[in-house]
């Protein structure tokens, strides 16, 4: 029998910052000069330290307890020795540790398979790093994943490194739940934030993809678009028929983006909101509360670092009843 009453689900995005900026290494100009740049960009991954920015993200995940977290950037960072002795830096391990030590128990759910790349150091090693996007569930008896989909977009940006071309391949992925006998989708992704052009086009890929459907929808992520109607992307969310839980529910201007790249400025930087939970098929939701997290000064770490170079959003929402014969 399926249950009368609206169902309270919460859920929370975050991009947690793969810790280094990239972009020394994509202006390499020539094969040479790449192994000096890639042990720049370790050494800066070293020093913003994930393992220690994990507890404090960790900590705001208990203090909200979300049923359903979206993660972007949720990269493994691998050092390989000549001899193939290899240190891994899996973000979603350590983060699951630092849950279950605080007593929270959350299982992988999704995960889209981003770029992936591996480049000679300085130092006579190998620095691999691939890029995901991840879902984590709560463990709850009363929600279940009745299906899930996991893809790449065809659209994606390309640059030249060193008279190569590689390919930032991005992604989404989508779980349908059935919570307390209600059924809806969920879509994390992480738009293109180097041109506006495939940024669109990737949005109009969820739309035309996973987006296609009457269950109640949310799409959750860091679409690299400011939220402002003159912003493309942002718009043509909206336009598809698409609500801001921020606007609906949240406080204040909620920018999400950006600290600087080593984590320490002493002052919040967040200037832009980028990173959203929308709702779709709107007869279904009820927002209740919107807040960034690890925005604060409280939120960073021992050392200061803050929690990530983005702040996260997290949303209390009220499910209305609906079928639960609309799986598709």
């Amino acid at each position: 029998m399926k249950r009368t009453g609206n169902v309270k689900l919460s859920v929370m995005t975050w991009n947690i910052y793969l810790g280094a900026e990239l972009t020394p290494v994509f202006t390499a100009c020539s094969a040479e000069q790449i192994p000096e740049l890639a042990t720049q960009v370790f050494r800066q991954f070293l020093a913003t330290n994930f393992p220690e920015r994990a507890k404090v993200i960790a900590n705001q995940i208990d203090l909200k307890k979300p049923d359903i977290i979206g993660l972007q950037e949720a990269v493994i960072w691998k050092l390989i020795s000549p001899d193939s002795h290899m240190v891994s830096y899996d973000f979603v391990n350590i983060l699951i540790h630092e849950l279950r030590y605080r007593g929270l128990k959350y299982e992988v759910a999704a995960v889209n398979q981003n770029a992936q790349a591996a480049l000679p150091s300085s130092t006579g090693n190998t620095i691999s790093l691939s890029d995901r996007d991840v879902i984590l569930i709560r463990d709850r008896d009363d929600m279940k994943v009745i299906k899930k989909q996991e893809a790449n977009f065809k659209n994606n940006f390309q640059i030249n490194i060193s008279k190569q071309t590689f390919t930032t391949l991005r992604g989404w992925s989508a779980l349908d739940v059935c919570f307390q006998e209600n059924v809806f989708r969920i879509v994390n992704t992480h738009l293109d934030t180097d041109s506006l052009e495939v940024q669109a086009a990737q949005a109009n890929e969820l739309l035309d993809g996973p987006g296609k459907t009457e269950l109640p929808l949310i799409f959750i992520g860091d679409f690299n678009s400011n939220a402002n109607e003159n912003e493309t992307t942002y718009a043509n969310l909206i336009a598809a028929g698409f609500k801001d839980s921020w606007i609906e529910a949240g406080k204040n201007k909620g920018f999400t983006c950006c600290q600087d790249s080593d984590l320490l400025n002493a002052e919040s930087s967040l200037n832009e909101r980028i990173d959203f939970i929308l709702l779709k098929n709107k007869k279904y939701w009820g927002a209740v509360k919107a807040e960034a997290i690890g925005q604060s000064q409280l939120d960073r770490t021992k050392t200061r670092l803050w929690p990530s170079d983005h702040a996260g959003v997290f949303v209390k929402l009220k499910l209305k009843n609906c079928k639960t014969n609309m799986q598709e």
